[in-house]
């Protein structure tokens, strides 16, 4: 009978072909253990992709809605933030602003305007506040200030009120400069775009609006008031007490009012937000179910891979044994 050998060549590659081959799937078995998904998805999907390619699709998807959903709810949050620092100054001032009518004091009514411009201020800056360097009230022009600052506003103020002697001129002439198109508020006082946000898209057929701009009529009431009542500190009848007093007090109604419309708008705020937190929940669950669905397809069976591993290290230590003796094996011990 005719025995076929192979040389110490041959068995040398041989032995080589299987370490390198033992060593690769020792490796793929230990990656698939630390990471719970095979490798090898085209056994794992029989070669059809499609499915595994769907999933992917709709989880890149959902993940974008969810990063869009999160910004959303910064930029809302934020901006309610501000408005309820608005909303609350305002609450507190324009009672004191009414009161004119029963104290025509100079020092109460120059401690009003006094006061009433510092939080002119103050609502000028809350009103341009920014998130992610986005600007909250700017329209599509996010990049700058939504509103020149209150000093500019009441120095084109100051100049279209020049000569008035009356409160009631001086509120029409206010009045005129915040609303009138082509008025000294679109040209001088508001900074921003005309064309408003596009609306946040938080799922495939989910989009909240963000159209409110610091140009929106509820935001220019509520900053009339404040520049009525600031002229007053800038010198406005100042030889008339009594037509100060009637113009503080039309101010406090003008904030009064303006702040109870505030109110409705943060309400709207309040809407969108919760849309949004019931977006991010829908997307968060349709998330978990497509992330499932997706393991069954590509997930590795622990106990199997376990199994596998351990077999693989069995096999790669006898062939290490069997190395280590052949390279003993001398021409003596086999003829022995």
């Amino acid at each position: 009978m005719t025995m076929l050998t192979l040389g110490d060549l041959a068995t040398s590659y041989q032995q080589k072909l299987h370490s390198s081959r033992l060593k690769h799937q020792l490796a793929r078995l230990t990656d698939e253990m630390a990471t719970g998904r095979v490798s090898d998805l085209r056994k794992a999907t029989g070669g059809h992709f499609g499915t595994l390619g769907s999933l992917d699709h709709q989880l890149g998807s959902l993940g974008a809605y969810t990063t869009a959903g999160k910004e959303a709810a910064l930029f809302l949050g934020t901006l309610q933030e501000a408005l309820g620092t608005i909303h609350e100054g305002a609450g507190k001032l324009s009672p004191v602003m009414l009161q004119a009518s029963d104290s025509a004091h100079a020092s109460f009514i120059s401690a009003t305007a006094a006061d009433s411009r510092a939080q002119f201020q103050s609502v000028v800056s809350a009103l341009n506040s920014h998130v992610a360097d986005r600007t909250l009230l700017g329209g599509a022009a996010t990049g700058g200030p939504a509103l020149a600052s209150s000093e500019t506003m009441l120095a084109d103020l100051s100049t279209a009120i020049a000569g008035l002697t009356t409160a009631a001129d001086i509120e029409t002439a206010v009045d005129d400069w915040f609303d009138l198109a082509g008025g000294g508020f679109e040209t001088v006082g508001y900074l921003g775009s005309t064309t408003t946000l596009a609306p946040f898209r938080v799922g495939q057929h989910e989009a909240v609006d963000m159209s409110l701009t610091a140009a929106d009529a509820e935001i220019r009431d509520f900053l009339k008031g404040y520049a009525m009542a600031s002229l007053i500190d800038l010198g406005a009848l100042a030889t008339e007490p009594g037509e100060q007093a009637i113009l503080l007090t039309r101010a406090g109604e003008k904030l009064f009012n303006a702040n109870a419309t505030l109110a409705e708008v943060r309400g709207r705020i309040g809407s969108a937000e919760a849309e949004i937190d019931t977006a991010l929940a829908r997307n968060a669950s349709a998330t978990s179910a497509l992330e499932l669905a997706r393991n069954e397809i590509v997930a590795a069976d622990p106990y199997q891979t376990a199994v596998d591993l351990e077999a693989a290290q069995l096999q790669l230590e006898s062939l290490f044994t069997i190395t280590a003796r052949l390279s003993r094996l001398t021409l003596t011990e086999f003829i022995r």
